[in-house]
């Protein structure tokens, strides 16, 4: 295991992620603060502003790794074999199948347990 310290993060980056959250912040604020202006002018003005700060991270080492974990994992659901819809419907129906006989086997086991325990005590019930 390597210790040593990731140097492809630059001062630059560093500034860049404050900025970005410094404006989400600030977005949020202004979204409330406005409140006496239109919903739509407030949603716009936000979604510019997590538009620029998706812009802005994008320039950064961390941005750039989270985009290329994003086309990655895609590219991995894409080659997913995903089940037909008569596969599902019959998976779905053994759970329910097998849930209500695991239950039922439970119940009976319950009752034949506490017909043991009144049976030891002398309880008639």
């Amino acid at each position: 295991m390597n210790n040593k310290l990731d140097s492809s993060v630059s001062i630059l980056d560093v500034v860049k992620q404050a900025a970005s959250v410094f404006l989400v912040v600030l977005g949020i604020f202004l979204f409330y603060y406005f409140s006496e202006f239109l919903l739509i002018y407030r949603v716009l003005m936000l979604v510019v502003l997590i538009v620029s700060v998706v812009a802005i991270m994008l320039t950064t080492v961390f941005g750039k790794g989270l985009w290329k974990f994003f086309i990655d994992s895609r590219n991995e659901v894409r080659k997913v074999v995903w089940p037909t819809k008569d596969e599902t419907i019959r998976t779905t129906l053994l759970v329910f199948v097998m849930v209500f006989v695991v239950g039922l086997s439970l119940w009976l086991l319950d009752v034949f347990l506490l017909w043991c325990v009144r049976q030891i005590t002398g309880q008639v019930g």
